[in-house]
């Protein structure tokens, strides 16, 4: 047995914080928002959200309207500041970040794909023009540096041969795969979309979806896709889903032996302890105000206030 001595000693000489080799780090998060007037009103977007994200993981990030899955997405992508808590992407700390250091973290370690795809694409350039022009204004290549991560870009998003095309003259499906190749131009580190297949139909939708999951598995880049879409959610390996401004649950998905797809879905607790019941559960109990715990051997007993144990003897 450990002594009080040996138990200083382990504390003394500590370790890596949970989740310090992330990708993608945010640890009690919050962000708050008050509106201008005399009648000013805050309002909780983020509530204390954890999220880890590893190195070159292609995770779904799922909620309601409200959960605070899109403020999270413009924290990470530098469009936004937390109000208190901890982000951290590839070693960046976004809260301490000068106004030139946004910018250049916006050029060079995020890259991101929007919902609308009239936000990601310049009316006036074609395709090519459009993926060479956030090299262009980072600088640092060469013209042939350029031309050539271009086109590489293009075949890899397989639009190579629309190439020369406006975004006028090319379907939603197309113009979102070009969004991609806008996205991967400066090599970023993390690409972030926000709800990319939601104009699009399901068969362009599962289109764009294929080259993320394409350039994710070529590049290892860290991709992180907020959705309502439960068919995307299904396409990766990791969803984390959000509630009330934290993180809710995370779904594990595997490939058994027989190649069937096999989901796990799990509570995510934080260090502070807290968990969110599944909303399904609470109504199915009726569960309000306060429940009743008792910890068993391996699990924890949870009942609604005021009903006995009836498990059999």
């Amino acid at each position: 047995m450990d002594t009080l001595a040996d138990l200083e000693a382990r504390a003394a000489r500590g370790g890596p914080a949970p989740g310090a080799d992330a990708h993608i780090l945010c640890d009690n998060l919050v962000r708050i928002y008050k509106s201008d007037g005399p009648a000013a009103v805050e309002v909780v977007a983020l509530q204390g959200l954890d999220l880890l994200v590893g190195r070159g993981e292609l995770v779904a990030v799922v909620g309601a309207s409200g959960s605070g899955k899109s403020t999270l997405l413009n924290i990470l992508s530098g469009l936004d500041v937390p109000t208190a808590g901890l982000a951290r992407v590839a070693g960046i700390d976004l809260l301490s970040m000068t106004s030139r250091e946004r910018l250049r973290y916006r050029r060079s370690v995020v890259g991101f794909v929007w919902q609308q795809t009239s936000r990601n694409l310049l009316p006036y350039l074609t395709a090519r023009e459009n993926v060479m022009l956030p090299m262009r204004l980072a600088g640092g290549r060469s013209r042939r540096a350029r031309a050539s991560r271009t086109e590489e870009l293009l075949e890899l998003t397989g639009i190579a041969d629309r190439a020369d095309r406006r975004p006028a003259e090319l379907s939603g499906g197309e113009q979102q795969r070009v969004a991609v190749a806008v996205a991967l131009a400066n090599a970023p580190e993390v690409v972030l979309a926000d709800e990319p297949t939601g104009e699009l139909d399901s068969e362009s939708a599962e289109e764009v979806f294929g080259v993320l999951r394409h350039v994710n598995r070529e590049l290892g880049v860290t991709t992180v896709v907020v959705t309502h879409d439960p068919m995307v959610a299904q396409q990766v390996d990791r969803t984390i889903g959000i509630r009330d401004g934290r993180t809710s649950s995370e779904t594990f998905r595997r490939t058994s032996s027989d190649g069937r797809v096999v989901a796990e879905e799990y509570a995510v607790l934080d260090r502070a302890g807290r968990l969110q019941l599944p909303r399904e559960f609470i109504n199915a109990l009726s569960l309000k105000h306060r429940v009743r715990l008792e910890l068993e051997r391996d699990h924890i007993g949870v009942w609604p206030s005021g009903v006995e144990d009836q498990t059999d003897e």
